[in-house]
């Protein structure tokens, strides 16, 4: 019986670090091909530029920075990187604050064009909070998480779409490369999910 659970254990330590190395590349592969996008399409990013477009593009880039790679890296590390449990917490913590900063810079870029997470963080990162207090906001904590992580990516994906459509892409090649960020993001997204829900296992 032990040995099944051992053997049970190690699959899914396998399974979960396969695909958190499919997560990581696809983030990465996500994050270059916005970059590229932004850049040699879209005039480049500048949040301080006189060119509301650069401004603009700041908010497509912060906001994947942010609510959807650094956020997912956070869900990943506190789940799948073998350390102390102060340890995850911090750096799960110090990733999503990083997360939250680049996403506020982001959402300000469109306002600017334009002329939540307390609850966790309150009950897991300050220690006052008691255990009981902490096991019953955890499947909340979870669950919200999670949610907000796949908002961000639908978010991302429908301003992807509202580019293509109404900004009026011309080149075949920026399609294929808005199409391409997108199923990056996209399976992004699922393999964080799928690498958080195996790591559980390990």
């Amino acid at each position: 019986m032990f040995t099944d659970v051992g053997y049970e254990r190690t699959t899914y330590r396998r399974s979960a670090s396969r695909l958190t190395i499919a997560a990581h590349l696809f983030g990465l592969l996500a994050f270059i091909l916005m970059l590229v996008w932004l850049v040699h399409y879209r005039e480049g990013i500048e949040y301080d530029s006189s060119n509301p477009n650069r401004v603009f593009n700041a908010h497509p880039f912060f906001m994947f920075c942010g609510f959807i790679f650094l956020a997912g890296e956070a869900m990943m590390g506190y789940k799948t990187v073998k350390a102390e449990h102060s340890v995850q917490k911090f750096f799960h913590a110090i990733l999503h604050l990083t997360a939250l900063c680049l996403g506020v810079t982001g959402i300000c870029a469109v306002f600017k064009y334009h002329d939540m997470w307390l609850l966790g963080l309150s009950a897991f990162l300050f220690p006052g909070s008691s255990t009981i207090t902490r096991a019953k906001m955890l499947p909340w904590h979870v669950c919200g998480g999670r949610a907000l992580f796949y908002m961000a990516i639908c978010a991302a994906l429908t301003g992807l779409i509202e580019k293509f459509t109404y900004m009026g892409i011309q080149h075949n090649r920026e399609a294929r490369l808005i199409n391409f960020t997108g199923l990056s993001i996209l399976l992004y997204g699922i393999f964080v999910d799928l690498s958080v829900a195996l790591a559980r296992y390990v």
